[in-house]
């Protein structure tokens, strides 16, 4: 049977209810016991029993009531209990019987019996004993996000203060046990021998135990003296007081406890310790600082990481990073022992500094868009102060920050962009600062013209517009070089790389290159021809303008020719003009009906194309005609009369010269299977394709303007997967044409000495992914989710949730492997036999990864490679997880190459509680 029972009444104006006045709202009801006979009352047909005192009235639960009496509080109080309510009117007591429950709001409190004495002011909680003597039903009181859980509860609603025995609640990612706890007036708690911890657990893996505690709640908590306690063993590690922010909201500012350790080129070090300061709900801020003693009076050096980050919901979120790190140019070795290990004894760079910088906005129609990637700074900090290996070993690294926009109502649109690249290796550092770009809609001429619908041919002309302006920076002084024997005055022989300094600043802008390009696309319809052929002609025009260009003169005194850059607007004119045919071609070969196989299907995708352009190698805009006097090559001819673009390794391409008049033709198939369906059960499906060949295309040209070797080289790919785990991808170049002894190419066809082309080049590549636990019908190359790699960092505001976001124990485990060959022909035999040949299998290089779920909480990760040309290992890391629920272990293995070592962190997976860990390491940083 239940009770239920609903009470109406006014709260006070002049103070918050606090969350224990939800029974305030049952004693009120209770005064209404000055009418017991509306409770002793009868319903028609029923008989108060005999074995109830006059005293003590008891009523099943059987009926709903709602007392309208007017009080202090005005919203709905509804209480059950399974078993019964009684009500004492003497001694003016209320107790509800077994799995007891009194609601109000959003607040909440169960137990197995609850008592009010409102008399004394005084409510009671407990737990009921079943026949095997367990309390079962202990008083759980919710309010809003935060439970409390305890043996005993006692709460005078007057003073709004209770004492709670065996209590447990949650504060933030933390669980408080206490065995006496008193909350006053202000919601605070005071805990008598208290333990804190991350574990959800009832008897919790590790806790920090306390005597004295005190919690503010969505705040903080306080302890005094502390120890930690792991599997019920106490450790001596613990301290005077103990302080951990529990604050109510995802984010709080707070301190960051640095790790320490010892480097053995650096000294004791202090890495990552700082400040993490929430400045609002959109913005965060991580300092962080790293310190190192150094060896005798070597000071070791330090560094400063910045990570800020930012978010406005339905607007754009982003994360800007900062490092800076300075550090000895050399290693500070004690040892007196030779050694050659390349990690041990190397160079470094004393200052460097890395930048990176992610924006994106979310997108919103008819508004503009800004979003931003960058990845910039010295090209030796990678090497010298990350861990990651993917910025490790990437050679290269590109940076773009950009501003696009299509406007309203008009087929305009526009963008803004500055983009960097660059190469870790060489230094290099290519900017393009700005990079517009204005584009116009493709419009039809006769809508521009107000023609009529007709159907005519005109209706199909529709024209293009695009406009691009570059203006380009690079630290690189390229070399200025002519033709092969042709003595140059001036320059440099050889490109030279220029610093990126302040005080290079002059240099750097000296390279700069500022073009700006116009483009029209002419689009003039597409025709049906033969009723089975598509053709499509088109033309296109082009300027670019260019604010210098390159004079070339011969100076007779010296025998050289000298390069002036001369400044002034000059325009460059560009025409091309071309058309297409193509079609589609079927051929289907069916089998015997009921059959495995019902059909196979080829298809056939021919097409031919042709582009055209003037001869533009007597425009003097492009070219500088030069005559070189009695300059001889190295075979004693005169060099004669020469002509030198005038517009050599500026921004956009400009013509080449001679004329173009070239048909590329190319060939697409595709072979696909119709099968028997095994899978289909309901026979609305019997049927499903197979692909046995994905692609199989040719392709090559000829250009009927050129002077030789007019015929293209044929270019060959083939693409196909096998039983969706296996992908096989080959292309290839062959040549028609035979080459001297030099390996030149002569304008002789192969076919005059009975073979039909030469392969120049190959590439292979074949790929496997297998997944164990792969279901009927998901794709073989399904992207996996890998077990998270171990990050001894602490601090990181945005921490990954590894045990939820990145690992999947329903997979057992997992291999990807990849086989890549490169093949160059090595060239003909040279005559001198002491002189090898190239090697002809530029790469062949194998590489594999994967997962094996060793347990249900235990995960090993691996990645590998070998390369068979240098007979080397590629770089190897082994990776495992094991999930120690509320702690976890994580570890990482390189065996070799320049940044082997090895990674071990024991930590608590609480953010809360994330620098409780311990971290083991040995790397190139500090070995």
């Amino acid at each position: 049977m239940t009770l239920i029972g609903a009470h109406y009444q006014t709260l006070c104006r002049n103070r918050r209810a606090q969350p224990w006045l939800l029974l305030l709202g049952l004693l009120l009801l209770l005064c209404s016991l000055s009418l017991p006979a509306a409770w002793a009352q009868q319903r028609p047909g029923r008989t108060t029993p005999a074995a109830v005192r006059p005293d003590t009235i008891r009523r099943t639960l059987d009926t709903v009531r709602v007392v309208t009496r007017k009080g202090d509080i005005e919203t709905t109080v509804k209480y059950q209990a399974k078993d019964s309510i009684r009500f004492n009117v003497q001694e003016k007591k209320a107790t509800l019987y077994d799995k007891a429950n009194v609601d109000y709001g959003d607040m909440s409190l169960k137990a197995g019996v609850i008592t009010v004495d409102y008399n004394q002011n005084i409510l009671t909680a407990e737990g009921l004993k079943d026949s095997t003597g367990r309390v079962r039903d202990k008083p759980v009181f919710k309010d809003a996000a935060e439970t409390y859980q305890a043996g005993r509860i006692a709460y005078n609603f007057k003073t709004r203060k209770g004492k709670i025995s065996e209590a447990i609640t949650q504060q933030g990612e933390g669980y408080i046990h206490a065995d006496v706890v008193k909350k006053n007036e202000l919601n605070e708690i005071y805990g008598l021998r208290g333990r804190y911890t991350t574990c959800n657990l009832e008897h919790p893996h590790f806790f920090i135990n306390a005597s004295k505690m005190k919690v503010v709640p969505r705040k903080q908590v306080v302890t005094g003296p502390f120890n930690l306690v792991i599997g019920d063993i106490p450790t001596p590690l613990g301290f005077l007081f103990g302080y951990f922010p529990s604050p109510g909201k995802s984010r709080a500012s707070g301190f960051i406890i640095p790790t320490f350790g010892q480097a053995v080129d650096r000294g004791f070090y202090l890495t990552n310790g700082g400040y993490y300061w929430a400045i609002n709900q959109y913005l965060g801020l991580r300092v962080t600082g790293n310190v190192y003693s150094g060896s005798g009076v070597a000071f070791g050096g330090w560094g400063v990481n910045t990570d800020l980050t930012y978010r406005k919901r339905y607007r754009y979120d982003g994360r800007l990073d900062f490092s800076y790190s300075r550090r000895p140019a050399g290693q500070l070795l004690r040892s007196e022992s030779v050694n050659t290990d390349p990690n041990i004894r190397r160079n470094f760079k004393p200052r460097t500094f890395w930048l990176s910088w992610t924006h994106t906005p979310t997108p919103r129609p008819g508004g503009g868009r800004f979003s931003a990637n960058v990845r910039t700074g010295s090209p030796e900090f990678n090497q010298q102060n990350t861990l990651d290996v993917r910025n490790y070993l990437t050679p290269a690294f590109n940076s773009t920050v950009s501003y696009q926009k299509q406007l309203r109502n008009l087929p305009i649109n526009y963008a803004v962009q500055a983009a960097q690249d660059l190469n870790t290796i060489t230094g290099t550092v290519n900017l393009t600062l700005p990079d517009v770009t204005v584009g116009v809609q493709r419009q039809n001429l006769y809508r521009l013209f107000g023609l009529p619908t007709r159907g005519a041919v005109y209706e199909q002309f529709a024209v293009a517009y695009q406009m691009t302006g570059q203006n380009r920076l690079t630290n690189v002084e390229q070399a200025r070089v002519l033709e092969a024997g042709i003595p140059l005055l001036g320059g440099e022989a050889q490109s030279r790389t220029i610093p990126v300094r302040f005080d290079n600043l002059r240099p750097f802008l000296r390279n700069a290159q500022t073009a700006v390009q116009h483009r029209f696309d002419v689009t003039l319809g597409q025709f049906s021809v033969l009723k089975h052929f598509s053709f499509t002609p088109t033309v296109n025009y082009g300027q670019t303008w260019f604010n210098k260009q390159l004079e070339y003169k011969y100076v007779p005194a010296a025998r050289a020719v000298r390069i002036d850059t001369v400044r002034g607007f000059n325009v460059v004119h560009n025409l091309s003009y071309g058309a297409s045919l193509s079609t589609n071609l079927y051929g289907t070969v069916n089998f015997k009906p009921g059959g495995k196989i019902q059909a196979i299907r080829h298809r056939l995708a021919p097409s031919i194309n042709f582009t055209g352009s003037p001869n533009y190698q007597g425009s003097k805009r492009l070219f500088n005609e030069v005559t070189l006097g009695d300059l001889r090559n190295s075979s004693g001819q005169l060099f004669g009369t020469r002509n030198f673009s005038r517009y050599a390794g500026f921004p956009f391409a400009v013509p080449s010269g001679g004329r173009v008049s070239q048909i590329s033709f190319g060939v697409q198939n595709q072979v696909e299977m119709k099968v028997r369906n095994k899978q289909d059960t309901t026979g609305n499906q019997p049927y499903k394709k197979v692909s046995l060949i994905d692609g199989f295309d040719l392709n090559s040209g000829y250009n009927f303007a050129a002077d030789s070797l007019r015929l293209a080289p044929l270019s060959a790919s083939f693409r196909t997967q096998v039983a969706q785990k296996l992908n096989l991808l080959v292309s290839s170049s062959f040549n028609f044409y035979q080459r001297d002894s030099t390996g030149r190419l002569i304008d002789r066809y192969l076919f005059e000495t009975k073979r039909l082309a030469r392969l120049d080049n190959a590439a292979v590549q074949l790929t496997y992914q297998f997944d164990s636990n792969r279901r009927p019908g998901q794709p073989g190359n399904r992207q996996q989710r890998m077990a998270p790699t171990n990050d001894p960092v602490l601090g990181n505001p945005n921490q990954p949730d590894s045990y939820i976001d990145y690992l999947d124990f329903s997979i057992p485990w997992t291999l990807n492997a990849s086989l890549g060959a490169l093949y160059q022909d090595p060239g003909p035999r040279l005559s001198r036999p002491d002189q090898p040949r190239p090697r002809a299998w530029a790469t062949v290089a194998m590489t594999v990864s994967g997962e094996i779920k060793l347990t249900d909480k235990m995960r090993f990760s691996y990645n590998s490679g070998y390369d068979f040309v240098s007979n080397k290992i590629t770089l190897t890391q082994l990776n495992f997880f094991r999930d120690l629920h509320c702690w976890q272990i994580t570890g990482t293995w390189t065996p070799v190459g320049q940044i082997q070592g090895f990674s071990v962190t024991i930590g608590a997976k609480s953010a809360l509680l994330q620098d409780l860990k311990l971290n083991r390491n040995r790397t190139f940083l500090n070995r």
